[in-house]
């Protein structure tokens, strides 16, 4: 499905890959981690940038060109994603969604600053990538300060004096989430009994749980990846410990249950509501479904980045990615799968919408 014709980057341990570069004429890119722990997240990127371009193709291209697509991979890696970065200036790159993990947008940003490359992200949540960001960062996705608060006060309202423990992965994405969700349910009146970070990567967690048992939590909160929080919860059942699960967007992906199994039964998260019941996405979802492929959690979401970035070039009448830059702050909203959307002057959407999620017999859906 997800068909790669990848070129090593030069000294940089970078991936580039490129689909149809002869025949167009303006190359956009799509970055994130095509390999890895991650590369499920990658995969949706890829297939989101890959429909997206074939449409806009289809209907004309951008102001009569066609569009190419670059593919980098970070492999949600700091380092790497700055060597990305680099490669896809070299390639002479006008827009990059990407990337994904938010530890690999913020420093990626500065590069495509200095080079002049406008950037959206489908995914990175950290507030530290508009905060601290140029002209050219926006995203088409929430906040973790957003997600923090609705998750923070849910725990507080549904769990009052319950023992809880907030984990994180110690990245930019997980600990800043894990922060705010701390911040918002002290806040509302709950205090943490454990706030730890664990090593990602690891397999074994048993000595956390074990902690965990000890302290008799009755709720856990993960901020982190999918990876590790369905290996820690897959443990904790394997040890008898039933406390809640609850994490975040990045638990959005089938491969969650893969890991976790049964154990993953009633592990609850938080995600916007579900893009691929809104009717904006209806006929795009289709498209996908008639190849087999489920749009879920970031495909809809890279394929709005690059819905809003044709849009505001053709409103703006250039390709300069400055110009696309000032469009895209100044007009709106930008009709896309995801629905309507609209930027502030930080390149945040106006209108984030937060909800809870389920996992139910193999499958998730909205509560």
């Amino acid at each position: 499905m997800f068909r790669r014709t990848l070129v090593a980057a030069a000294a940089a341990g970078a991936l580039i890959a490129g689909t149809g570069a002869a025949e167009a004429q303006i190359r956009i890119a799509t970055a994130g981690p095509m390999t890895g722990q991650y590369a499920a997240f990658g995969a949706q990127m890829r297939a989101g940038a890959e429909q997206a371009i074939a449409d806009i193709n289809a209907a004309g291209g951008v102001l009569g060109q066609q569009l190419a697509l670059e593919i980098g991979d970070d492999a949600c890696d700091p380092r790497q994603a700055v060597s990305v970065a680099n490669n896809l200036a070299s390639r002479r790159v006008q827009f990059v969604a990407g990337h994904f993990c938010s530890g690999s947008s913020i420093p990626a940003s500065k590069v495509y600053a200095e080079e002049g490359i406008l950037q959206i992200s489908p995914a990175s949540t950290n507030p530290r990538f508009t905060d601290e960001g140029g002209w050219n960062t926006f995203r088409v996705c929430g906040r973790d300060d957003q997600q923090g608060l609705i998750a923070g006060n849910f725990i507080a309202r549904t769990f009052p004096g319950q023992r809880v423990a907030i984990l994180h992965d110690n990245s930019a994405y997980g600990k800043g989430l894990a922060d705010e969700v701390k911040k918002n349910m002290n806040a509302a009146g709950l205090q943490e009994t454990i706030y730890q970070a664990y090593v990602a990567g690891e397999r074994d967690y048993s000595a956390l749980v074990s902690r965990l048992q000890q302290a008799n939590i009755q709720v856990v909160y993960f901020g982190g990846y999918h990876t590790e929080s369905g290996l820690i919860v897959r443990q904790m059942r394997e040890r008898g410990l039933n406390a809640v699960a609850i994490g975040a967007d990045a638990l959005v992906t089938n491969e969650y249950w893969q890991i976790t199994g049964p154990a993953g039964e009633g592990t609850l998260m938080t995600f916007s509501s579900d893009p691929r019941r809104r009717p904006t996405a209806a006929e795009v979802v289709a498209k996908f479904r008639a190849k087999n492929v489920d749009p879920e959690g970031y495909v809809l979401y890279t394929y709005a980045a690059i819905q809003v970035w044709a849009e505001a070039a053709k409103k703006a009448g250039t390709t300069n990615p400055q110009r696309v830059a000032q469009e895209m702050k100044a007009s709106g909203p930008w009709q896309t799968v995801l629905g309507p959307i609209s930027f502030d002057a930080k390149g945040d959407v106006t209108v984030p919408d937060y909800v809870f999620y389920v996992w139910r017999n193999g499958a998730y859906s909205e509560m």
